[in-house]
């Protein structure tokens, strides 16, 4: 549905984005990671028609978007970053407006119209000017007019920015379940979002795309992964170490934290060892030690490990270990 092919987009001397290349499909909820200022936004404003590249090529539903733009922007719904709307407006006033400029009329306007509110959850507010609406509602009304026309493809920008934890809800919910039927690109900063409503995500930095995956293909880059940790009750941090570090299964060992009573470590598998072959031998250490076992898990990959250490070079995979 999506096709970039080395885009770039330069301001005077600076690259905003440097050749840029990815593909969306059908049923994919793609995430547009990266720090302020890494290129997602201008990235988003090519792909929409926006601004005009500097160079390379963008497809949408076939058509190229520079030589060819209607029937591309047809297909497509947009929410820009901050949710612009004209604030004179009634919610229904503005939501008809768009669907005007869509091409709908007649019995298609109004049932588009009515779907969008639906959808959106703003009846309680349609006759309001969009002046006097809350952050929430008036980014939930940006948001209809967004997918006022059913597209085939929606580009968001932030679309969960300003939203309080249930409107963020909403939206991802939303989100999750039009992407699978749609193409759906969103740029965020959120990682959480990536988990809650993305099948793929793109870290972006510098304008140049530093990784590309499933979440659970990006969190098995963080040093966490596969990790295992151990708490026991009655043995000092020095010697769960040093019988951790014994084992032929174990590359290396921290101690997170001691407490009263208690230490808790964790270990990293070393090279060759097997999933589970690592959790299995820290059990058996415990029973032949006769240690009180109060917690023994496999830890998961964090994207924010993951998204530091690509977005931050100099910056380790894994800071000073703490508690979770």
């Amino acid at each position: 549905m999506i096709k970039v092919h080395n885009l770039v987009k330069a301001f005077g001397s600076k690259l905003a984005v440097n050749d840029v290349s990815f593909t969306v499909e059908r049923g994919e909820v793609l995430g547009f990671l990266g720090p302020n200022g890494a290129g997602k936004s201008t990235t988003m404003r090519m792909v929409t028609g926006f601004i005009p590249p500097t160079s390379g090529r963008i497809s949408v539903g076939g058509f190229d978007l520079v030589n060819n733009p209607i029937p591309a922007k047809r297909l497509i719904g947009y929410l820009p970053e901050n949710a612009p709307a004209y604030t004179d407006m009634t919610v229904y006033g503005f939501l008809n407006f768009t669907a005007e400029l869509r091409g709908l009329s007649g019995e298609f306007r109004k049932k588009a119209v009515h779907r969008a509110v639906e959808m959106c959850f703003l009846d309680s507010v349609l006759y309001q000017s969009v002046d006097t609406l809350s952050k929430g509602y008036r980014h939930r009304t940006c948001f209809a007019q967004s997918i006022i026309h059913d597209p085939d493809i929606l580009i968001m920008d932030e679309p969960t920015d300003g939203l309080d934890p249930n409107q963020k809800h909403e939206v991802r919910t939303l989100i999750r379940r039009m992407g699978e039927k749609k193409a759906i690109v969103f740029s965020t900063h959120i990682l959480e979002e990536v988990d809650a409503a993305c099948t793929r995500a793109i870290v972006i930095d510098r304008g140049k795309i530093v990784a590309n995956g499933t979440p659970r293909e990006l969190r098995q880059k963080s040093d966490l992964a596969g990790a295992v940790s151990l708490r026991v009750a009655g043995v000092p941090g020095a010697v769960l170490r040093e019988r951790l570090q014994q084992l032929p299964t174990v590359k290396r060992c921290t101690i997170v934290r001691e407490e009263p009573g208690a230490a808790w470590a964790r270990a990293y598998g070393a090279k060759g060892t097997r999933d589970n072959e690592l959790n299995q031998s820290l059990y058996e250490l415990a029973v032949r030690e006769q240690w009180k076992l109060i917690e023994l898990k496999a830890e998961e990959g964090r994207l924010e490990e993951v998204f530091r250490a690509i977005t931050l070079p100099d910056t380790p995979a894994t800071s000073k270990e703490q508690a979770q």
